[in-house]
């Protein structure tokens, strides 16, 4: 190693640590402590990090997101919440699979959501976007999956985060064409707007 590269390196281990505290004296209470899988915003009521900042959340710019507040989550924090377990026939494959995660309904009573929700507004990395109503949040449990057959779902793939149902539990969504029942799923979930009635 060339002894300038050397010396910069140690520089910086020794900045480390008096540059840590000083990032963490910047984190709100509660925010996350690994890197955010998911940001809610909209009309919630228990933020953990500011407005939106184009710099540096650039995927949200480009995708014309917009907004004061936020609460965010990393792996540890969906995890902890408490988790249900679903075992639908996937589109991809044809066979069925375990997926694990929050109720989409408890992310929303984590981040203060309002007692009546019109509509949830769920973004995916790629772009894609649906707009799901209360009633089928309800109806058919919605759940952040983290998990796809015991195993942290991984970016790349389906995740990390899947807004996903079990569509052969319900007749309307079962009777449907396998390519056709998760319309309302997007996977490599990463955003959701929640917008109260």
């Amino acid at each position: 190693m060339q002894k300038r590269k050397f010396l910069g390196l140690g520089a910086s281990l020794l900045a480390a640590p008096v540059a840590l505290p000083a990032l963490a004296a910047d984190k709100k209470p509660g925010a996350a402590a690994g890197p955010v899988l998911l940001t809610v915003t909209g009309d919630i009521s228990k933020a953990n990090r500011g407005p939106l900042d184009p710099a540096l959340d650039q995927m949200m710019a480009k995708q014309k997101l917009a907004f004061d507040r936020a609460h965010t989550f990393d792996f540890a924090a969906l995890a902890a919440l408490p988790s249900v377990e679903i075992r639908p026939t996937l589109e991809y494959d044809g066979r069925r699979h375990s997926l694990r995660g929050p109720l989409l309904a408890e992310v929303l009573r984590a981040v203060g959501g309002p007692a009546t929700v019109q509509n949830c507004a769920l973004r995916a990395v790629d772009g894609y976007a649906v707009l799901v109503s209360a009633e089928d949040i309800a109806k058919y449990r919605f759940i952040i999956a983290t998990h796809l057959d015991g195993k942290p779902i991984p970016l790349g793939g389906l995740g990390p985060l899947w807004a996903v149902y079990d569509a052969d539990s319900f007749p309307e969504m079962s009777a449907r064409p396998l390519p056709e029942r998760f319309g309302q799923c997007p996977w490599g979930l990463y955003h959701i707007a929640v917008r109260k009635a």
